[in-house]
């Protein structure tokens, strides 16, 4: 049974998932691993099912309720839909004025994901080793694709939505970044923060129609291949190290319908050659610092998220 501070530390690790969801480069399904949470979120998502529903439309709430898990999904839900929310205007405005200290800090969050992750396989061999690899090698691939040029139809949106939410429950795969894949990061980020209902209700349906197809799948491999699938896991976070080094060159960038002025192609450089090439700050010693902090943070996490709730 959890008592009331049980559910308000799952309604703070909603919200680490919502802040990391919004920018692209790190998945919100990241937090839930390091904090704990991750497997019991997939399994409860799997449980919203043909049988769940039967049992709402026959008004049995109670047996409902506690079929899908709902406290623990109502908790860590609130705390995400809240983050979103109240962090899209703010993270715009940092990534845009403050992009290397913003990307210094998930640098050092991510690497140390990447830690605790594999810490979690008790013993390595061949074919988990290889799945490491290979989910690094992908994530690689993945974080070199330019972004797309795409149309703002409700249909496409829905895709969009199905598409960003099975990344957004993946360690290592950011949903975020998967819409700037798409095309459509500005476009949804400023959704979000213009509460622009009816783009919203139309990316919410895909999200629903794309975590529920995508839960079942995780489940069986967790169930079946527990460790390779961690593995292949913490691989996606090994290789979207990639596309979270603070200092990048813009090679092309583009305007958005909002005015805003985006990066569409970037590619990684080294902190001095950053300030010939821009003659921008590298800001070194923050950056440096700030993955410190993130790294420090991940590790207290860890440890806290043993005390299992």
């Amino acid at each position: 049974m959890r008592k009331f501070s049980d559910y308000s530390l799952l309604f703070f690790k909603g919200m680490g998932m919502g802040a990391a969801d919004v920018v692209p480069g790190v998945s919100g399904g990241t937090i839930a691993f390091i904090t704990g949470i991750y497997e019991e979120l997939i399994t409860s998502i799997k449980s919203i099912d043909l049988e769940a529903v039967r049992l709402l439309l026959r008004l049995k709430i109670g047996i409902f309720w506690k079929k899908i898990n709902g406290n623990f999904l109502l908790a860590l839900f609130s705390g995400i839909l809240l983050s979103v929310f109240s962090l899209a205007r703010l993270l715009r405005w940092l990534m845009s004025d403050y992009p290397v200290l913003i990307w210094s800090f998930f640098f050092g969050l991510i690497i140390a994901s990447a830690i605790v992750i594999t810490r979690k396989i008790n013993s390595w061999n061949i074919a988990r080793l290889t799945g490491l690899m290979a989910g690094t090698a992908l994530m690689f691939f993945i974080t070199r694709i330019s972004p797309a040029t795409t149309t703002d139809a409700y249909w496409y949106i829905f895709i969009t939505g199905a598409v960003a939410i099975c990344a957004m429950v993946l360690p290592g795969i950011s949903g975020a970044f998967i819409l700037l894949i798409l095309g459509k990061y500005q476009f949804i980020l400023a959704a979000v923060s213009e509460l622009n209902i009816p783009v919203l209700l139309v990316f919410g349906l895909g999200i629903v129609t794309g975590i529920l197809s995508f839960a079942n799948l995780l489940s069986w491999l967790f169930s079946k291949y527990h460790d390779i699938t961690i593995s292949v896991l913490a691989g996606f976070i090994i290789g979207s190290l990639n596309k979270i080094w603070p200092w990048k060159e813009t090679i092309t960038e583009t305007v958005t319908s909002h005015g805003d002025t985006v990066p569409v192609v970037q590619r990684n450089i080294m902190p001095h050659v950053y300030h010939d090439i821009t003659g921008a700050d590298p800001s070194l010693i923050p950056a440096v610092i700030l993955m410190i902090a993130a790294f420090v943070i991940v590790i207290i996490l860890d440890r806290v998220s043993r005390h299992k709730v």
